[in-house]
């Protein structure tokens, strides 16, 4: 069924006959004219048994608005596709719901004609639904402490890998049952029950991987083409290879998405005006090159490049090696830790590295301080602000303008409860076992503050995680991998080249090995240009192959 709700009769109507004159024969057309009389309508189908395929709920309805009615609605019908109808001032309210209930959609009125405003809306919408699986979803259970630090690591492991779960405080009723049953002590923590009833006490990465259906092992060992590393670039290298019929591999060592998968907001990427998560562009991604016949692996830790006659070779850190016709690195980047006493005994226990959306409801009503001020930093502030009492984002320089989108300072400066703290830096940290406190210095005056928090983000410089290729490929100064002109030197190529040829543009000093993103030096650190040499990589691929 499809279910239109509005207050006005003629709007309701109206959306109701434009409905039916393309759906009616293969759907029922609901029409409801307040946000009560649809819920009724909603709970009367669950309890008959029917599905409702897509609901449009028009945001300005008295008593109960569109945004507060879908809420409810989402617990009826949870898969049902999510379309707010708005008025052009309504505009905010909308992109507002696309955080706080998923919306899927929002059409503006009019949306005549519907052959161009609404059809095509709903008929993706309508595909996507009868693509989902929307059997009751089975959920992971994880019983740990509040500041465990390996707690953490697991729900965020399982998070960025879009594995359901349930989180149970290991000293509150139903997690002390869950223990019990499990045959574990309190201590034994964080425990983990799959949905299979499988307990596994501490489990590490590749245990819990196995677990939840997470590929961990490649199914062959000769590709066409190894990726390493499942950020954006990696991604989308991987959706054009596999698409364009290379046998691609990617190989991720954590969840792919990379530090984007982490972004709470990503506004500025082509297509998507409104905004999308970097959960959820990554999910899509992710899903993409598994269509088009990728491998992904998971937890698999790359940790030597060697060659092997024609081909390249990748070591993984349990021993298995892979070979492959060409190699793209994609390994990105990772967020240095901050350097100041107190800080490395408390990482996962109230200092964190990156947006930890897992976190988020904990910081309900209290003080979030947030280290940087570059876009990560600023969509992490944004994100806490909906939860925290204050956010307190500290920049080590005199503004945020020479690091940060001019959009996103616009959208900071709005928020009542953000602080931006220039000039500011972070001395110390203390705590036994989790954050109580910092001490902040004022670089322009050098007086020092204690401040009382348990919650610390630090979203600081860019550490290539290239370690692994020194003495394979040249790398710069900061490790980052040099590659196509900037291999040449005084018109020379790289000591040991061999082909007849200079490097492609985005090939390192081993021919084959190819660089993507922001592993390369000099790279644009965005999501869109990280994506684009992805694909940019895969064509040099199919150009070293044709010419070997």
């Amino acid at each position: 069924m499809l279910l239109t709700v509005d207050d006005d009769v003629n709007v309701s109507r109206a959306v109701a006959r434009d409905l039916r004159r393309r759906y009616g024969g293969s759907w029922r057309i609901v029409r409801a004219e307040s946000g009560s009389q649809a819920l009724e309508a909603l709970r009367e189908i669950k309890l008959r048994g029917g599905e409702v395929a897509v609901i449009l709920a028009d945001y300005r309805m008295p008593g109960m608005n569109g945004i507060e009615f879908l809420e409810q609605a989402m617990d009826l019908f949870p898969a049902a596709r999510r379309v707010l109808l708005t008025a052009y001032a309504d505009t905010n309210a909308a992109i507002d719901a696309i955080n706080v209930i998923d919306l899927d959609h929002y059409l503006l009125k009019p949306w005549d004609p519907p052959e161009e405003k609404l059809y095509p809306v709903l008929d993706a919408l309508l595909e996507a639904w009868r693509a989902a699986d929307r059997q009751p979803v089975a959920e992971t259970r994880v019983v740990g402490h509040r500041w465990s630090a390996r707690s953490y690591e697991v729900r965020d492991f399982l998070a960025r890998n879009h594995v359901p779960y349930r989180w149970y405080l290991a000293d509150e009723p139903e997690g002390e049952r869950l223990l019990a049953a499990a045959g574990a002590e309190p201590d034994s923590i964080p425990c983990v029950i799959t949905t299979d009833g499988t307990a596994l006490v501490n489990p590490s990465d590749v245990e819990l991987a196995n677990q939840v259906g997470l590929a961990t092992a490649p199914a062959g060992d000769f590709y066409d083409l190894i990726v390493v590393g499942g950020g954006p670039a990696g991604l989308g290298a991987a959706v054009y290879g596999a698409s364009e019929g290379l046998r691609t591999l990617l190989v991720e060592r954590h969840a792919t998405g990379g530090q984007a998968g982490q972004s709470s907001r990503i506004e500025n990427y082509l297509g998507f005006p409104d905004g999308v998560s970097g959960s959820q562009l990554t999910d899509r991604a992710r899903r993409q090159a598994l269509k088009f016949g990728a491998e992904l692996l998971t937890t698999a830790d790359a940790v030597a490049l060697e060659t092997a006659g024609p081909a390249r070779r990748l070591v993984l850190g349990d021993g298995g090696r892979i070979d492959a016709h060409a190699v793209i690195l994609a390994t990105g980047v990772s967020y240095r830790q901050l350097n100041a006493p107190g800080l490395g005994d408390l990482t996962g226990q109230g200092v964190f590295y990156g947006s930890a959306l897992t976190e988020a409801p904990s910081c309900s009503g209290e003080d979030v301080y947030i280290v940087g001020g570059a876009n990560s930093a600023g969509q992490a502030a944004m994100y806490f602000a909906r939860h925290a009492r204050s956010v307190t984002m500290l920049v080590r320089g005199s503004g945020l303008e020479a690091s940060m989108s001019h959009y996103l300072i616009e959208q900071i400066a709005a928020v009542a409860n953000i602080t931006v703290r220039t000039c500011t830096e972070v001395v110390s940290a203390h705590g036994t076992d989790h954050l109580e406190g910092l001490v902040l210095r004022d670089s322009s005056t050098g007086q020092t503050e204690k401040v009382d928090t348990h919650w610390l983000f630090v979203f600081i410089g860019a550490a290539p995680r290239t370690d692994w290729l020194d003495g394979v490929v040249t790398r710069d100064e900061h490790g980052f991998v040099l590659a196509g002109p900037d291999l040449i030197v005084d018109g020379r190529r790289p000591a040991g080249w061999a082909p007849d040829r200079d490097p492609y543009h985005l090939e390192s000093s081993l021919p084959g090995v190819f660089v993507a993103g922001d592993a390369r030096a000099e790279s644009v650190k965005r999501v869109a240009s990280a994506v684009g040499e992805g694909a940019m990589a895969v064509a040099l691929v199919h150009r070293y192959l044709a010419g070997r």
